[in-house]
C-alpha cells in the first residue's frame, strides 16, 4: 500500500463494514484513506480484524451485509503467523528443516 493508491471505489467502503489489520495504516496508506478523507466513512467505523478474531466484534452479521478487508500488511503480524504455522508444522511432523 502507498499514499494515494486506490484500487476500490470509496463509495464501496461507505456501503460496507470495513475491517483492517491496522487502522492507522488503513487510513493513511490503505483503501480507506480516500473514503475517510472525503467524509464517506469515519475512522471509528473501521474495525481491526483482531476484534473479530478475539470475539469482541461479531464480524459479518447477515447474508446481505457487505464486508471489505483493507489489508495493509503489518510485518509483526506476518512474523507471528509464520511462527505459529512453523510450530504447528513441527508438532504435526510436517516441517522440513534445512541448514543455512
Amino acid at each position: 500500500d502507498t499514499k494515494g493508491k486506490q484500487e476500490v471505489d470509496a463509495d464501496l467502503l461507505a456501503s460496507a463494514t470495513v475491517f483492517t489489520d491496522e487502522v492507522a495504516q488503513s487510513i493513511s496508506l490503505g483503501e480507506a484513506q480516500h473514503a475517510v478523507a472525503s467524509g464517506l466513512i469515519k475512522v471509528e467505523e473501521i474495525t481491526p480484524i483482531g476484534e473479530v478474531i478475539n470475539g469482541t466484534h461479531l464480524g459479518r452479521t447477515s447474508e446481505d451485509e457487505i464486508t471489505l478487508f483493507d489489508g495493509t500488511g503489518v510485518g509483526l503480524q506476518d512474523l507471528a503467523v509464520a511462527s505459529a504455522a512453523a510450530e504447528l508444522a513441527e508438532a504435526q511432523g510436517k516441517a522440513n528443516f534445512i541448514d543455512l
